[in-house]
């Protein structure tokens, strides 16, 4: 259960609340983690057992195996990427066997200059065309999302199947905030951990590219305060896309959905995506997707209100 922590406990999550992300703190600590989940037998190296005092590869061995000296990737360790070239990056990002995200990550963080966004000030705005086409999908629950996992649009199929949004503040209407503080999301998805992780993940991504959104580290900072879940994920470091997959709703109204969801980024704003769910034709799902349509506002209302009484 979320629980309110002192102030102790939200620092030992690698942030303080209403202060910027510290950009060499996250470059010195993902490579850390990063080497500690590798064990020496998963590169070609001998295990000492019981000599080895750090969990992981020790840095003169991810330092071999990425060919640079070891004072070098100590200082990079250390939060030190000034000068780091691409091509030293990319031999650390194979050494530690990063994912194409990861690599990303890394670059981001160790070469913010080249690779950091200016955070806009105004609100994320979605073209009227984008409104218009995410409404004509009457079957299909479809939203988009923007920076710090906001909702910024959605059709009545996914107020069906999510909750009506427009019920809450607009700066509740975000994917962390709704599953790691609101009951009523740990109750909708089955695979609850996972959204969760994969929330945090998103957010880490979104932390490279924009280290100074005061938005996004008032963010950080509120669910590191008052959920011990997201702290615990957040220390983890973990970055990853997930453009397509499968989730398991259990909806108040129709019982369990099992949806597959696609992500699509716009091409004149990479910052936005459009979200949408199916279910397999046929199946037990699609026919609970087909009620809810049916249902029209009343499953709308129906759908947003069960849940949270």
């Amino acid at each position: 259960m979320d629980e309110q922590p002192s102030q102790d406990s939200a620092n030992a999550a690698g942030h303080v609340p209403g202060r910027p992300l510290d950009q060499r703190a996250e470059l010195s600590e993902f490579l850390r983690t990063r080497r500690a989940r590798l064990k020496p037998e998963d590169v070609g190296l001998p295990d000492f057992g019981r000599h080895r005092r750090v969990p992981g590869l020790r840095r003169e061995e991810l330092a071999q195996l990425a060919g640079v000296s070891v004072a070098y990737y100590t200082r990079l360790e250390q939060g030190n990427g000034r000068n780091v070239s691409a091509e030293v990056l990319d031999a650390i990002a194979r050494a530690l066997r990063l994912s194409g995200a990861e690599h990303a990550h890394l670059t981001h963080l160790a070469k913010p200059k080249q690779h950091k966004k200016k955070p806009s000030a105004r609100p994320q705005q979605v073209r009227v065309a984008m409104r218009q086409l995410i409404d004509t999908f009457d079957s299909v629950p479809a939203y988009i999302v923007g920076r710090r996992s906001e909702i910024l649009v959605w059709n009545r199929m996914a107020a069906a199947v999510f909750g009506d949004w427009s019920e809450l503040p607009a700066h509740e209407r975000n994917w962390a905030r709704m599953v790691f503080l609101r009951p009523e999301y740990r109750d909708l998805f089955v695979e609850w951990e996972q959204k969760a992780s994969d929330i945090v993940s998103f957010l880490r991504m979104d932390a490279g590219c924009h280290p100074d959104d005061p938005r996004l580290s008032a963010l950080v900072g509120e669910l590191s305060v008052k959920s011990e879940e997201f702290r615990r994920l957040w220390a983890t470091h973990d970055v990853k896309e997930k453009s397509h997959g499968v989730k398991r709703l259990r909806h108040p109204l129709v019982g369990e959905l099992t949806l597959s969801f696609e992500t699509f980024r716009l091409p004149d704003d990479d910052e936005q995506s459009v979200v949408t769910y199916h279910a397999e034709p046929g199946s037990p799902s699609a026919e609970g997707l087909r009620l809810l349509a049916s249902w029209g506002t009343d499953a709308t209302r129906a759908g947003s209100s069960t849940p949270r009484a």
